[in-house]
């Protein structure tokens, strides 16, 4: 593995003054402001789901509203403060920092309080939140094309796809596209689940080999890389185009045997002594499952496509951003990453809970699947708090070794 695909923090000579260093770098901004998002988000989600408030929403549904804002608007904030951060590690140059990552997070925080406070404003939203998608993608590209770096055109492919997406779900919001916010869902749902699985295929292996007690070497398959990502857009095809049950039960069944056995080739005993890592690899195991839940919901209504959907949400996505902003806060903040806060392993858990309560345990006591909903809602909401009460004044405060970042 090539060291600059890594997020060992590196740091500039120049020291930091400032006793606030929040516009810093992107990883700061995007992961505090995306862990009070998560929290205030489903709160007023659940709100919405018990009828206690009514969206004045007319050409999407309000679950179509809660996914977009999941997926668009949190998922799509730690990719923002991850690339940002990766990129400057991956070329060299310093990315936005300062009042034009200022005038980014901006963007995306007037598009997400437009959508939480006054989604009828839904023009407003929509020239905002594409605005920042934009603005995201230019300020990625921009130090990629400068030093020339084809190999990370997949990930800029795939920033413009869920900018597409996005477009899609606010084509149906603005009643100019009848199934946009279905497609834009689902592709962004595939998309953000493919860039975790490519990004994990960079780092975890790495983050395996230098990070447990015993020496290991993880063995690494090319043709499996390829065939996970084939069986990934044939199945994303197969959901949106043809709609064939027997593709995608194959696809999914396909991609759990696939990634299954990529996560087996990763495993070693000592990953279960680093919070950081098992997180990781419970994370990938909880997308695996999907996979395997996305087969059986066109087998048995027993299982429901939700609960796919729900365990790549909570278990994948929520899970997988919350190790990986645990992690790169702590590097390029300076600090270890090998001592996470003592109540992080916790909050990996709780999240880990709130995924099988939301996706398991209905398939098997589907009676209490009110009782499960609201307890995987407090499981998210716990398990960000605790990221945020932790990680306040990592974020906030400058680097402990005196360098800009």
């Amino acid at each position: 593995m090539q060291q600059n695909i890594s997020l060992n923090e590196i740091g500039l000579s120049k020291k930091a003054p400032q006793k606030n260093a929040f516009f810093n770098l992107a990883f700061r901004p995007f992961f505090l402001g995306a862990s009070i998002f998560s929290i205030v988000s489903l709160t007023l989600w659940m709100a919405v789901y018990g009828r206690h408030v009514q969206l004045s929403l007319t050409t999407v549904t309000p679950a179509q509203w809660h996914a977009h804002e999941m997926l668009f608007g949190y998922a799509f904030a730690v990719i923002a403060g991850f690339l940002l951060t990766a990129v400057k590690n991956w070329t060299g140059i310093q990315t936005l920092h300062g009042k034009p990552l200022f005038a980014l997070f901006t963007l995306w925080c007037f598009a997400r309080l437009t959508m939480l406070i006054a989604p009828n404003l839904i023009a407003v939203a929509a020239a905002l939140d594409i605005a920042f998608n934009l603005a995201l993608a230019y300020a990625v590209a921009a130090p990629i094309i400068k030093v020339k770096q084809w190999r990370q055109l997949g990930i800029l492919a795939k920033i413009a796809i869920l900018t597409l997406a996005n477009a899609a779900f606010y084509a149906q919001a603005l009643g100019l596209l009848a199934n946009g916010a279905h497609i834009g869902i689902i592709v962004g749902l595939y998309l953000t689940i493919s860039l975790i699985l490519v990004i994990s295929r960079r780092v975890a292996p790495m983050f395996i080999e230098r990070g447990v007690k015993e020496k290991v070497v993880l063995k690494q398959f090319k043709w499996l890389d390829i065939s996970i990502m084939l069986f990934l857009v044939a199945l994303l095809f197969n959901e949106l185009v043809t709609q064939s049950a027997p593709v995608s039960i194959l696809m999914g069944i396909l991609l759990f045997l696939a990634n299954g056995f990529r996560l087996f080739n990763w495993h070693t005993k000592g990953i279960w002594k680093v919070p950081l890592l098992w997180s990781l690899y419970c994370g990938l195991w909880l997308i695996n499952l999907g996979f395997l839940l996305l087969a059986l919901s066109y087998i048995t209504s027993a299982v429901s496509i939700i609960f796919a959907m729900h365990l790549w949400a909570i278990g994948g996505i929520g899970l997988m951003t919350l190790a990986m902003m645990t992690r790169v806060s702590l590097g390029h903040t300076g600090r270890s990453i090998h001592e996470p806060p003592k109540l992080m392993p916790y909050a990996f858990g709780i999240i880990i809970a709130g995924a099988l309560i939301r996706a398991v345990l209905p398939i098997f006591v589907s009676q209490y699947y009110l009782a499960w909903v609201i307890g995987a809602y407090f499981c998210w909401v716990i398990g960000f708090a605790l990221f945020f009460i932790q990680y306040y004044r990592i974020l906030t405060k400058p680097r402990i070794d005196g360098a800009f970042g």
